[in-house]
């Protein structure tokens, strides 16, 4: 054997030495960090209360053409006729077979928590001193939540341009918490803030009016979050994909069920309405210009009951209104995103009736026809049975939550 094989020999034998004694070194080294970082902390919130929780790529759900092909539900503009009975359901098909969303709150162990027999950081959270949460900034019921604990506190600029590039190419909303702990309260973490946060809840909304969440979407979630732990020096748990998949898609058919909105239209009987005349209305009843082409009708917290658009293409402005004519304005209410549907629809009808009886037109259902005295009150029914059952499944009509599904 030559003295260069005896070398070539030797060299592979440091090689593997070295290779045994650096795979070590990490193990150590992340051995110390899992046992740094599983220290008592503060319980949970957003993970731990899903049960008390109060609650893309298509044509939005509310448009005129549904995700899977079929109609938007308008019950006021299919039946003006006073003849018609109530019916006894809502149009839409609602039985007793509404799904009932998986527990995302329930985050099932990793891999290596299995093998290694380390807690969990939810079951280590519950350990740990309570946090009180003010309001349900995430929610398991839409949002598919990964909980971050950090080593060491990271500015709230760095957290949220980690892994920005990565997570522009998910279509669907991503909201940042952080645990302030000054002030011991969960807060959406703004990138242009100077806070500093160890505990961390990064939520991937499930659904929006585009659908459910894709399971691409999710992989690319699952990895950009795991970078970011392992950037910032920590864990990260995540719920399965499979299970936010089948959540998301649950989540998605219930919202179909109950995503209606209701129109009541003023048309004229031959004479115009006057741009003026539209903006004196609508400002005496309370509603103002929103910039997106719209009267908008607010409620004390700024939450929008209903607006009022032009049936012809062009959107009310400030500089259109003194030249603007049209034939026929529209009222809106969209039904998932208000409090107290039944009595807001009653308040839009007044409103419309008022508009009609001031400019001489008429209100008419998408028909053209007359809208028939009594015609609301089966209308009426169907949207607060709508909303009851958006109550019963912890996302009531005009919460938080249901604003954030039916954008």
């Amino acid at each position: 054997m030559t003295d260069l094989q005896m070398g070539m020999i030797g060299l592979g034998g440091a090689a593997v030495v070295a290779v045994l004694a650096y795979n070590k070194w990490q193990e150590m080294k992340h051995r110390q960090l899992a046992e740094k970082l599983l220290n008592p902390q503060p319980p949970d919130i957003l993970l731990d209360s899903a049960t008390t929780a109060n609650a893309a790529d298509e044509s939005p759900r509310a448009s005129e053409t549904r995700l899977a092909g079929e109609e938007r539900v308008e019950p006021l503009l299919r039946t003006a006729s006073a003849d018609e009975a109530a019916p006894s359901e809502p149009q839409q098909a609602i039985d007793s077979e509404t799904p009932v969303f998986a527990d995302a709150s329930r985050h099932a162990e990793t891999s290596d928590d299995r093998e290694t027999g380390m807690p969990s950081l939810a079951d280590d959270a519950r350990a740990g001193q309570k946090i009180q949460s003010p309001l349900p900034l995430l929610s398991p019921t839409i949002d598919h939540i990964a909980a971050i604990e950090l080593s060491q506190a990271a500015g709230a600029h760095r957290i949220r341009q980690n892994q920005r590039l990565a997570l522009t190419r998910i279509a669907k909303p991503i909201h940042w918490l952080g645990y302030n702990e000054d002030i011991q309260t969960w807060e959406n973490i703004d990138p242009d803030s100077e806070t500093h946060y160890r505990h961390l809840r990064v939520g991937l909304q499930l659904v929006d009016r585009k659908g459910p969440v894709r399971d691409s979407d999710l992989s690319i979630f699952h990895v950009a979050m795991q970078d970011l732990a392992s950037e910032l020096l920590g864990l990260v748990d995540l719920p399965p994909s499979a299970q936010a998949l089948r959540q998301a898609a649950e989540l998605d058919e219930f919202c179909v069920r109950v995503d209606i909105q209701i129109g009541i239209n003023v048309i004229s009987q031959g004479q115009i309405f006057p741009g003026t005349k539209l903006r004196a209305l609508a400002e005496s009843a309370g509603m103002s210009l929103d910039g997106e082409g719209r009267f908008v009708r607010l409620d004390d917290d700024a939450n929008v009951l209903y607006v009022l658009v032009n049936q012809q293409s062009e959107g009310f402005t400030s500089e259109a209104m003194r030249t603007l004519s049209t034939h026929g304005v529209t009222f809106l209410l969209d039904v998932p995103r208000v409090i107290a549907g039944e009595r807001v629809l009653k308040q839009m009808l007044d409103t419309a009736q008022r508009f009609a009886d001031a400019l001489r037109g008429v209100v008419v259902d998408d028909n053209r026809r007359p809208l028939a005295e009594g015609a609301m009150e089966p209308i009426c029914k169907q949207v607060a049975q709508f909303q009851a059952l958006m109550a019963e499944q912890q996302l009531p009509a005009g919460s938080k939550l249901s604003q954030r599904l039916f954008a």
